[in-house]
């Protein structure tokens, strides 16, 4: 058995290095949704993230969560149960 990095990590890794963002916050949220559907024991399963990046600059908010799923297809495919996304440019 490998072991693998935390989903967290591997979320914050991607995000990096697709949009070198000024701002990142990646914030495993899965406490708050025990009971619910997709909750995992351990967690790592539901996620807050706050991205700023010169990226979505002139680029709407529904494209922006589009690019950052785009970007964590594989997670959100697997062990990814809820991705919030908050994606600004910067000055907003």
């Amino acid at each position: 058995m490998t072991d693998s990095p935390p989903i967290s990590k591997v979320i914050h890794e991607k995000l990096t290095s697709a949009f070198a963002p000024t701002r990142l916050e990646v914030v495993d949220d899965s406490a708050r949704h025990q009971g619910h559907a997709g909750h995992r024991e351990g967690g790592e399963s539901h996620f807050n993230v706050v991205i700023e990046a010169a990226a979505f600059a002139g680029v709407n908010r529904v494209a922006r969560q589009r690019q950052v799923y785009a970007a964590l297809a594989e997670e959100l495919a697997g062990p990814v149960h809820a991705l919030s996304v908050k994606a600004t440019a910067p000055g907003e």
